[in-house]
């Protein structure tokens, strides 16, 4: 029980800090931008990226634990706590954090009926490339960065697909189906 209230506090959690490392950590380009960190391949994005690429796959398991409604409503509280975090990129964040996790939630929903870990890559991806071409949109009037969030976000859903992969292969292992 322990653990998914701690999964949807996690969830909850990654907006303010992904809206506070944009602010905060990493190097400016220029001025009234985004601060920035390296995502590889030579590429930089705004530093709250993995962040935000958490937040979509503990959304996943947030719905996974909780269900639809549930998340909807954690969605609608992220986009609400996304206002009081930064208020410079307020409106940029939570127009593409609710697009992005909307995306995200029916990706999901729909593939994971042939593959959890499969629904987290995709959904992650998916919601990924929708919330960061809106956010630098709206919150920086360009898309200078989109290639470095699109690759940073990628990074975190391919993370949760291994991490859920692996997590339902060890449990096959603990608890091998009886004959």
């Amino acid at each position: 029980m322990i653990k998914k209230y701690a999964a949807i506090i996690a969830y909850l959690a990654t907006i303010p800090l992904a809206n506070w490392f944009i602010s905060n950590v990493g190097t400016q380009s220029f001025p009234e931008g985004p601060h920035t960190i390296p995502v590889g391949f030579g590429y930089q994005a705004p530093s709250g990226v993995l962040l935000i690429g958490i937040a979509l796959f503990t959304r996943d398991y947030v719905q996974e634990k909780f269900g639809k409604r549930n998340v909807l409503i954690a969605i609608a509280a992220g986009i609400v706590i996304s206002f009081f975090v930064n208020p410079d990129v307020a409106a940029a964040s939570a127009v593409a954090f609710a697009a992005g996790e909307i995306v995200d939630f029916f990706v999901y929903t729909r593939v994971k009926r042939k593959s959890i870990a499969l629904a987290v890559v995709f959904s992650g991806v998916v919601g990924g490339i929708i919330d960061s071409f809106l956010f630098l949109r709206i919150a920086f009037g360009s898309t200078d960065f989109w290639q470095g969030q699109v690759i940073g976000k990628t990074w975190m859903a391919l993370l949760g697909g291994l991490i859920i992969w692996s997590h339902g292969a060890l449990s096959d292992r603990l608890h091998p189906q009886k004959a």
